[in-house]
């Protein structure tokens, strides 16, 4: 071992160590980019001479090393050519030497190394995967497949595309026959080895693989060499669907098993086939393919009537679910079941919808993980959901018999419940959740259900059966969870009127000792204020405002019960009905706000200290968005000093996850109160945040865009006195180099047009058309041109402030004589058509208005650009003529604009608070028909009327309408 490896070995050990551990990390990350580095680092990992320890921190940083480091934002590598080529030549090598504990993390950087390179910067790696392949060596090879599966799992949820099917024929055409090879191999070494746990448990996890593998190849098309072998496949994967083997059982109750895992990937392939594939089942020679299906989905009830109710198969009984699900929805298939739906919902529904003894335990030991699980639109995989939904899809083909037979069973569970509540609680429990999956009908929104099942009715059964374990005492938990889950599922469903009654019940439940309860509560409350009528929320602010106080009090008194950071922020639903209501009662909430403010303002200290759960955190921080927005400007310098040291203690501290939240209020904080100089504690931060490494986090950006610009707004000449302008510009050609970035580049670029006279932007005003230049003649984008064409258009219109189109024209001159004309044609009068947003077409009209009436440059006879005129005035017309897209843009906050959380990744790191979102102020309000205005500009300008006759009649009579 050489003196750097050895080096190198002392680190990793010193970043084990708590109290070396951020020296240690420094250091490492100080010459990771050094040419050789990752290499080394990759050797360290694979030398069996170190501790183990020390080599998976070494895989631990090398995976991480190679996330960040790989590839610049153009897809283009960072580390030295030779370091490239070596690693990937090294790298599968080296994973399947290594101990399993790092063979995860290898393969890892190889999945971050394919995502980027594969397969045209890495042609080589399918033939490398596929020559490892060896079914007598299953430790190996399941390394292999874990790396194959990690490469080809990428291609499920993406579009179809040439690109995407160029990809999975290159691995088809490499991996394809031995792929088939092996299938047949594994299931051969477990005919042969039945007997032998050890190396059944081994094959059967390789063969768990081979099952998500088939998935992967199969997710965009049928690839041939599946399709020529479908009958022995079918035939394979029957077999194994329906054998056991008692060697495989597990004894958790809870955990399961590699054959549960294997049945279950089955299931998932076949739901696969029967919507994608149906019709080359035709083709198999044994049999029809009605015939077939019939086969599995026997096979498959069969399974789910044997199986037991342990929570280890629970994830094999929802995908088998799903299987008979997609069978009930296939019109030629379906009949399957159509002689049989007493049997079906007696056996297979019914059985897997009834609480259980584990669910109960959920319940009262890890309640939010009940909530997590119960929630319509969860991530989990539960019986009751797969039920609920198989059950709703016979509901589709068959719905009177299904509703009819169900609804004697709903009967029969609650009389049985009458006979002894106490005791057979459970059966209403079951009763109330199969009358929900019956009644349900059409999409489920974020606004509940969307219509119902008309042989029902829902109001009537709620009165009847539901409504009264809303007040009554006695009654089990999960009972009035049921209840309070029933308004939650048909909010929709309900008038007004009957919401209001049912809001005081909610409200009492927050008071509940039970967790469940006081959630559900608060989840249907806030679900109940999100409800809509013509875009506008159901509920008024002074009809929630005088129970807000009480409210909120709860809420927090519910959140402040956490001992611990991370179980403060445990309960997101609490926090989000927290932000619902200071959304709905905005100033209202005035008389609460002291005590909300400092309530908000201590849950920020505390899971600053360990952020834990990002939708809560989200939800905290609209909510204290809602309050600054709302309150803020009725008492601004108060909010300003309260919330000076929490947010001064994020970015003290560095608390990453939470610096684009803290940015984004500071500059709402800035707009409450816009007529009154900078305070000091904004003056002192404008250096900081012009600082390169802050907008080296891509997450800061647009929030340090937004505080940059309300900086800027509230007072420009700070800026200027302190020549800050420049690093401004700066931070703008950084962000206009990355495509990734230009969108907050222009941003930042219109918010110095905006906020800057121009004599203030003259000396800059060229080099920032030069770096726009350089940009278009380069790695040119549509957002690019239309972003460019915007910028034009708002300088052009700020003639009161300077500017206007022959300063434009002439800052554009500057960089390259005459290379407006080429502009102008080439990118403006295309891409101002493309301008949608209402404020922007309204740039558009006041800057084209400008140069058609105004421009010595242009609009003059016989000047440079003379003979755009016309051109330009078509451009005009087209643009009153075809209709804006309007966008609410004015709205100072619309509810509906919300980031939908369960479609939001928190692997990015920037999230737009819409609470905190800049309110679109119109530019010109005093244009308020814009033809109308255009029409009296014309007259006014002495050279317009001039080159009137230059026109077409077509011009000449829509701009006479104008008048």
């Amino acid at each position: 071992m050489d003196e750097h490896t050895k080096q190198l070995a002392e680190l990793l050990a010193k970043s084990l160590d708590h109290s070396q551990a951020r020296e240690a990390e420094s250091q490492l990350k100080s010459v990771e980019t050094t040419p050789g580095f990752p290499l080394m680092l990759l050797r360290t990992v694979a030398s069996s001479e170190l501790p183990i320890n020390v080599r998976l921190a070494g895989a631990l940083f090398f995976k991480n090393l190679i996330r960040r480091s790989w590839t610049d934002e153009e897809g283009n590598h960072k580390f030295n050519a030779n370091d490239v080529t070596t690693i990937k030549a090294e790298l599968l090598g080296v994973m399947i030497q290594v101990p399993a504990n790092l063979q995860v993390q290898i393969g890892e950087a190889i999945s971050v190394i394919a995502d980027s390179d594969f397969y045209k910067k890495w042609d080589t790696l399918i033939d490398e995967l596929a020559s490892k392949l060896d079914a007598n060596n299953p430790a190996i090879t399941t390394g292999v497949l874990n790396v194959a599966h990690s490469i080809f799992k990428r291609w499920r949820p993406l579009f179809r595309s040439d690109e995407l099917f160029l990809e999975i024929l290159h691995v088809l055409g490499k991996f394809g026959e031995p792929y088939l090879a092996l299938l047949n191999a594994t299931d051969a070494l477990i005919e042969a080895n039945k007997s032998d746990k050890a190396k059944l448990t081994e094959l059967y996890k390789m063969l768990n693989l081979l099952i998500k593998i088939f998935f992967d190849l199969s997710c965009q098309e049928l690839p041939p060499v599946f399709e020529d072998n479908l009958a022995h496949i079918i035939q394979l994967f029957y077999k194994y669907l329906t054998t056991s083997n008692p060697l495989l059982a597990t004894d958790d109750e809870d955990e399961s098993g590699v054959e549960e895992y294997v049945k279950a990937g089955i299931c998932e392939i076949l739901v696969l086939y029967m919507q994608k594939y149906e019709d080359a089942f035709a083709q198999l020679s044994s049999g029809t393919a009605e015939e077939t299906w019939k086969h599995l989905a026997v096979a498959t009830w069969n399974l789910l009537t044997t199986i037991g109710m342990e929570p280890k198969y629970d994830i094999l009984v929802s995908k088998a679910l799903r299987f008979l699900t997609s069978v009930a929805g296939n019109q030629r298939q379906n009949h399957v079941f159509s002689g049989s739906l007493e049997q079906v919902i007696e056996k297979i529904i019914i059985p897997n919808m009834t609480l259980r003894d584990s669910d109960v335990e959920l319940f009262e030991d890890d309640p939010i993980e009940f909530i997590r699980r119960d929630l319509e639109g969860s991530d989990s995989d539960t019986r009751r959901r797969a039920a609920n939904d198989f059950l709703r899809k016979l509901m589709e083909q068959f719905e009177s018999n299904v509703t009819e037979v169900t609804l004697r069973y709903i009967q029969l569970f609650l009389q049985r419940y009458q006979q002894n509540p106490q005791s057979n609680w459970k059966s209403k429990d079951t009763a109330l959740y199969l009358f929900t999956s019956i009644a349900v009908k059409g999409a489920i929104t974020q606004f509940g259900v969307s219509s119902t099942n008309l042989l029902v009715d829902v109001v009537g059964f709620f009165k009847d059966n539901v409504a009264p374990d809303l007040s009554a005492s006695g009654v089990h938990a999960i009972l009035q969870v049921d209840a309070i889950r029933y308004i939650y599922t048909f909010r929709s469903q309900f008038t007004k009127e009957q919401l209001m009654q049912a809001i005081p019940l909610l409200v009492s439940h927050l008071k509940s000792s039970d967790y469940v309860t006081y959630t559900y509560s608060a989840i249907t409350i806030e679900r109940i204020l999100y409800l809509q009528a013509d875009n506008k929320p159901l509920f008024s602010k002074d009809e929630i405002s005088p129970a807000s106080g009480e409210l909120l009090q709860q809420l927090f008194a519910l959140i402040g019960k956490g001992s611990t950071p991370e179980k403060i922020a445990e309960n997101e639903f609490l926090m989000r009905c927290v932000m619902r209501i200071l959304i709905i009662c905005r100033e209202d909430t005035a008389s609460n706000a002291e005590f909300t403010l400092q309530s908000l303002i201590h849950i920020t200290n505390e899971i600053s200290k360990n952020p834990s759960n990002p939708r809560f955190n989200h939800y905290h921080f609209e909510a204290m968005g809602a309050l600054i927005r709302f309150v803020g400007p009725l008492n601004p310098a108060h909010f300003e000093n309260a919330l000076n040291q929490p947010f001064m203690n994020i970015l003290g501290n560095e608390v990453q996850e939470f610096n684009p939240y803290v940015f984004q209020l500071l500059g709402l904080l800035l707009e409450c109160n816009p007529g009154a100089p900078l305070p000091d504690l904004y003056k002192s931060l404008i250096q900081p945040i012009l600082t390169v490494t802050l907008w080296e986090t891509r997450g800061n950006i647009p929030a340090l865009v937004r505080l940059l610009n309300a900086v800027c707004a509230r007072e420009s000449a700070h800026i200027l006195t302190n020549n800050q302008i420049i690093p401004i510009l700066g931070i703008f050609q950084k962000l206009l180099s990355v495509k990734a970035t230009e969108a907050s580049g222009f941003d930042l670029l219109e918010g110095v047009a905006l906020n800057f006279p121009a004599d203030a932007l003259q000396p800059h005003i060229g080099q920032v058309f030069n770096i726009i230049m350089t940009r278009l003649s380069g790695s040119c984008t549509e957002l690019l041109t239309v972003r460019f064409t915007k910028f034009f258009h708002i300088l052009s219109a700020r003639v009161e402030q300077g500017m206007g189109p022959d300063w434009a024209i002439a800052a554009i001159d500057s960089v390259q004589t005459k290379i407006f004309g080429e502009l102008y044609k080439a990118f403006i009068i295309p891409s101002t058509q493309k301008l949608v947003k209402y404020i922007d077409r309204k740039y558009a009209v006041v800057g084209l208005t400008r140069v058609v009436t105004a421009s010595t440059s242009l609009a003059a006879p016989g000047s440079a650009y003379s003979p755009m005129w016309r051109g330009s005035v078509t451009a005009l017309l087209k643009l009153l003529e075809v209709p804006p897209v309007l966008a609410g843009e004015g709205a100072a906050y619309d509810q509906t604009a919300e980031a939908d959380l369960d479609d939001v990744s928190f692997s990015v790191s920037f999230v737009t608070l819409n609470t905190a979102r800049k309110e679109v102020s119109d530019p010109y309000p005093d244009v308020v028909d814009a033809r109308k205005w255009v029409g009296g500009e014309v007259k006014k300008s002495k050279v317009f009327q001039e080159r009137f006759g230059e026109l077409t009649p077509e011009h000449k009579t829509v701009l006479e309408g104008y008048a």
